[in-house]
């Protein structure tokens, strides 16, 4: 199981950065993400992004 930065999800999906980051904000938009405890680290679980994506789901 990887793991991806924000930099990478936006570009698996096509979007900018900083809407990965925007869908972060509001609660059930974007693939779910974690923020590695003891640190301001987020990553996202490749196999959630996977899902997400082929799941048709838009923001």
């Amino acid at each position: 199981m990887g793991y991806l930065t924000t930099v990478e999800v936006a570009e698996l999906l096509n979007v900018k950065p900083d809407t990965v980051r925007k869908w972060r904000q509001e609660v059930g938009k974007g693939p779910r993400w974690t923020r590695w405890p003891g640190t301001r680290l987020v990553r996202y679980e490749s196999a959630e992004v996977e899902r997400w994506r082929h799941a048709g789901q838009k923001g």
